[in-house]
């Protein structure tokens, strides 16, 4: 790893050591999970600019990454998607900027109990996401894939369980947070797991997954993201265009063959 890369890691005691925001010459700090976004990072950095000072912050436990980034403790963040982003900047009363999106991490149905959906056991327990654009997410693919009907919205992103109107197997929902979803695959009959939490968990979702949402026209690219203050420093901006480029849609394709995917094509 060069000298311009530095990768420290996180967890929620030691959110408030990471220090203020800091002049533009100094290293551009991004918080990122570490899979597959802090990988992208060292990528982008090891291969493509090495010049690039970069400083990435590998998240764990209950740290927000968004209020690291609205207290000054981060120049940038790289690890969720727009419709999350939007439910944090109302929760937080404030707007970020969104710079590039970079690529899809399709969600995926997981089962121990089951190899195919149609194997499912009636009246077994489903884990969603405990967070609305995520549980909302995940109700959609469990619909794509004919195993519940929901009532007819306007805006799905806001989909709950309630809105279940069709439940052929009578499957029980229980929400958890995301980072818990591939430990409960001992105790559910199905879990719907993002694709970077799958992949920590030494999941292959193009292998693993008894189904994908489809990556073509998905709504939930993962951004990197700043501050409306940084969204014109030229380290992000400069980020912003290698994570859009050509190489990295070739690294993210060899490297994760489809449990990734890039939203510009290679």
């Amino acid at each position: 790893m060069p000298a311009s890369t530095r990768r420290v890691f996180l967890s929620g005691a030691l959110a408030l050591s990471i220090g203020p925001a800091r002049a533009a010459s100094a290293p551009l700090r991004v918080v990122a999970s570490s899979l597959p976004h802090a990988e992208i990072l060292e990528f982008v950095v090891d291969k493509l600019a090495p010049d690039l000072p970069l400083k990435v912050i590998e998240i764990s436990g209950d740290l927000r990454p968004n209020a690291l980034l609205r207290d000054g403790d981060a120049d940038a963040n790289f690890f969720q998607h727009v419709p999350f982003l939007r439910s944090e900047e109302a929760a937080m009363g404030m707007r970020f900027a969104v710079v590039a999106a970079v690529h899809v991490e399709p969600l995926g149905l997981y089962s121990r109990r089951a190899k195919a959906l149609a194997d499912l056991p009636a009246g077994g327990a489903v884990a969603l996401s405990n967070n609305v654009s995520n549980t909302s997410r995940g109700l959609s693919l469990l619909q794509a894939n004919g195993l519940i009907r929901l009532r007819a919205k306007a805006a799905d992103v806001n989909a709950t369980v309630d809105d279940i109107v069709e439940n052929p197997k009578n499957f029980r929902f229980v929400e958890i947070a995301p980072p818990q979803l591939p430990r409960s695959l001992d105790d559910v009959a199905l879990a719907v797991i993002n694709g970077n939490y799958a992949l920590e968990a030494g999941l292959e979702p193009a292998r693993d997954a008894l189904a994908l949402e489809r990556a073509e026209g998905n709504p939930y690219a993962n951004v990197l993201v700043t501050t409306e203050g940084l969204a014109k420093d030229p380290r992000v901006l400069r980020l912003g265009t290698l994570l859009t480029s050509a190489e990295v849609a070739d690294f993210i394709g060899e490297r994760y063959r489809g449990s990734v995917v890039p939203v510009r094509p290679s």
